[in-house]
């Protein structure tokens, strides 16, 4: 079976997320900018992160070679980075696919630490897993992610409907989904499409 490798990049290291990363997530998920987007729009107690940090382990055994990452800059966390299979039905079929997300400490946004990361993880899909297509999603409104996500290739592809249980401020606006083929990667590679500036507003 294909376990998750440990990635690198110039100035990151992502490693499969281990138990010994828990503490890490609580800070992640305890600032209220970090979370403005995601799940309620709140900021999680330990117990709910512990929760969410089991279902974080477990995805790396749903599809071999996909899980997350916990990323170190200079040995310091930064974040973690996402290779998820589809989850739902309007997102496909699973194999070949895999969704990619991020999440970052504040400290380290703007910094084109989100972009550096998440190519790394498309090359490795790509490259090293044999996906033929790679795709994220966010919140309509959240302008910082949508620009990651262009920057690093992927084009938005559709805007619909989310199921909040608990609607926050923009869901009205719907979510937005991008992505990017293994052949659009390949072309844009060779094009130099790899080297292009991260944005500025990189989170």
């Amino acid at each position: 079976m294909t376990r998750q490798a440990t990635l690198r990049t110039r100035r990151l290291t992502l490693v499969p997320l281990a138990e010994e990363h828990l503490d890490h997530e609580v800070e992640l998920d305890s600032d209220p900018e970090v979370m403005r987007y995601l799940g309620n729009g709140k900021v999680r107690a330990r117990d709910e992160v512990q929760r969410h940090h089991r279902h974080r382990l477990a995805v790396a055994d749903l599809v071999p070679g996909l899980g997350f990452w916990a990323g170190f800059h200079e040995g310091q966390f930064v974040g973690w980075w996402l290779f998820s299979p589809p989850q739902h039905a309007d997102q496909g079929p699973v194999e070949g696919q895999a969704e990619l997300g991020y999440r970052l400490l504040r400290r380290y946004w703007r910094q084109g630490l989100a972009s550096e990361g998440s190519r790394e993880l498309i090359r490795h899909g790509f490259e090293d897993l044999g996906l033929h297509r790679i795709f994220a999603e966010t919140m309509a409104v959240n302008e910082a992610s949508r620009a990651t996500m262009t920057s690093i290739g992927l084009r938005h592809v559709r805007t619909f409907q989310g199921d909040w249980d608990e609607p926050i401020p923009g869901a009205e606006h719907g979510e937005v989904e991008y992505a990017i083929t293994r052949d659009e990667w390949l072309a844009g590679r060779a094009s130099g499409g790899r080297n292009r500036s991260v944005a500025a507003d990189d989170q």
